[in-house]
């Protein structure tokens, strides 16, 4: 598997320590801290923080104000909330509010931690692709809906007035509003009128 790159937001030098330690054993993770959110923002700035470890309560942001601010300015880098032992509940609250998951201090090992970041990575993968497709999807029905409703269309040479007034060939309209390419061929009843010669028939007259 590919390394990972850990931000840990935290003030506490007792608890740094002990992340640090506890994914020393493993190989596939750097890890990089910070004390302040202001100072985490930088690193963030950066680019290249594949999972971020925050704590709520920092000299310079508290609480729910935290995981709200970076959630703002870095919606796309996965979050895992630090909470204490009495406030499991809330940071339920925060995984529903887009933390991929929360850890208690004081009930985190080391296998935990890191299984904890690398499912975090892989549900926010998980969600972007989701958000993708349904975008997708979204633009998909745009353009069908484009297609909707009551088209002008000459009764003789078959072009489409458009919706600025122009007359454009059927096929250069379908193309402009969808995803449509067209292969141009000739049916068996326009190769007898038009190619009788091929068809070893006598010339078909009248429109």
């Amino acid at each position: 598997m590919p390394a990972i790159r850990v931000l840990l937001i935290d003030d506490e030098p007792a608890q740094a320590f002990l992340v640090r330690e506890y994914l020393r054993v493993f190989p596939d993770t750097e890890l990089e801290h910070t004390e302040t959110l202001a100072a985490g923002f930088e690193c963030l700035s950066r680019g290249g923080v594949d999972v971020l470890i925050l704590d709520l309560s920092l000299p310079d942001s508290y609480a729910d104000s935290t995981f709200g601010k970076v959630q703002a300015r870095f919606p796309a880098t996965p979050v895992v909330v630090l909470t204490s032992m009495e406030n499991e509940e809330y940071g339920l609250q925060l995984v529903q509010a887009g933390a991929q998951d929360y850890l208690v201090k004081g009930k985190i090992d080391g296998l935990l931690l890191y299984r904890t970041l690398r499912y975090a990575i892989e549900r926010k993968n998980a969600q972007d692709e989701r958000e993708r497709l349904i975008a997708q999807l979204r633009q998909a029905l745009d353009e069908v809906k484009k297609l909707s409703g009551l088209l002008p269309i000459c009764a003789h040479c078959k072009k489409i007035r458009d919706d600025r007034g122009a007359w454009t060939r059927i096929e250069q309209y379908i193309h402009e509003h969808s995803e449509v390419d067209f292969s141009h061929g000739i049916c068996p009843e326009c190769m007898e009128r038009y190619y009788p010669e091929v068809c070893g028939k006598r010339p078909m007259t009248g429109e």
